[in-house]
């Protein structure tokens, strides 16, 4: 199924039934009186947050949602039926904006989740509610009122407890692949990655975490260069970054530069959430050239990377008992005892 992280939507509830004017008519009953019933309500326009989504694909192939009109009014006092809802059913970490994309209405973090989008119109009234004693035998009734519509935009940000963040090529895809379940898109050209990916990381029981890998970012990506900052989105809903660098690469300090630029610029408060940094792919290098490349990236990043390959799984171990330790995930640590005892390891 393809992944569609934002569509534009068109909601429209149901107008109210419209009155009915009647007079009771039986025999032998000579002044009946009104007997018209009141008309029925429009049907409501909800989103609801449902299991088992991860896309909003559906709404880009029928983007008209209206909800069914009320019932008129009948004799013998009967009142019209109620419209038929209309109920998004949406991925948990929707957000509903108005059509300014800027005014949020809504954002669904938890399964069953339900919002009002759009209310339907009251029934009309009768002609038995204007009785009155002056007004035995009133010959009116109120037509339905109108429903609401708009045009709304379904943005969905996934929900991980981790995301891989670097730049194109700095190997996210085959690290999520290495230790998940996941099977993402994996070649030797940048930009391999074009949609977000999921994947559950198990570390025994009681240590397991979502893991989300995000489409590389380069320079200008919060102000939608590349693949845009909508990528950013899909961020800023993790608790913890593993920020990946391509230790093969000429300039690892400014790669780390440029992605923390991207993160300041995007959102302070996303930059300041708790970072991991790795330098992927040594097993590509000499001992002695990852060496030099980590004294390159301690020019500007304070703490100690990690060393790691995801083709490998050198090192992959520390660096996820790392992220689980962030998460405050409660678990084995052996791997600070001996690290790099058991390079071939998966959870698979």
């Amino acid at each position: 199924m393809k992944f569609l992280d934002q569509a534009k939507v068109y909601i429209q509830s149901g107008t109210g039934g419209a009155g009915c004017v009647s007079f009771r008519r039986e025999k032998y009953i000579e002044y009946g009186g009104p007997d018209g019933g009141d008309g029925g309500r429009g049907g409501d326009v909800w989103a609801e947050a449902v299991e088992g989504l991860n896309t909003l694909i559906d709404y880009r192939y029928r983007q008209h949602h209206k909800a069914k009109r009320g019932g008129h009014g009948m004799g013998k006092q009967r009142t019209g039926a109620k419209g038929d809802d209309v109920v998004l059913k949406l991925p948990v970490g929707t957000q509903i904006f108005e059509e300014d994309q800027e005014t949020l209405i809504a954002d669904l973090t938890e399964v069953g989740q339900r919002v009002l989008l759009a209310q339907g119109g009251n029934g009309g009234w009768g002609n038995m509610r204007f009785k009155s004693s002056t007004n035995q035998a009133p010959r009116r009734a109120n037509p339905g009122e109108e429903g609401e519509e708009a045009w709304i935009w379904l943005r969905l940000k996934l929900i991980a407890d981790a995301g891989l963040i670097g730049l194109p090529n700095a190997g996210k895809s085959t690290f999520l692949s290495t230790v998940t379940a996941a099977h993402p898109k994996i070649a030797d050209y940048p930009f391999t990655t074009l949609h977000p990916g999921l994947g559950v990381v198990d570390l025994g029981p009681g240590t397991r975490f979502v893991l989300a890998d995000i489409p590389g970012l380069i320079e200008g990506a919060a102000d939608g260069a590349g693949l845009g900052h909508r990528f950013l989105g899909h961020v800023e809903r993790c608790k913890v970054l593993l920020h990946l660098i391509d230790c093969t690469q000429d300039d690892v300090a400014g790669a780390y530069r440029t992605i923390r630029g991207e993160l300041e610029a995007y959102d302070d408060e996303l930059a300041e959430r708790p970072e991991i940094v790795c330098l992927n792919k040594i097993d590509a290098l000499t001992p002695e050239l990852v060496e030099e490349q980590a004294k390159q990236l301690a020019t500007v990043y304070d703490g100690k990377p990690l060393l790691i390959s995801g083709v490998t799984g050198q090192g992959v171990k520390p660096a996820l008992y790392e992220v689980a330790r962030h998460l405050g995930i409660q678990a084995e640590l052996e791997a600070e005892a001996n690290p790099d005892t058991d390079d071939s390891w998966t959870p698979l």
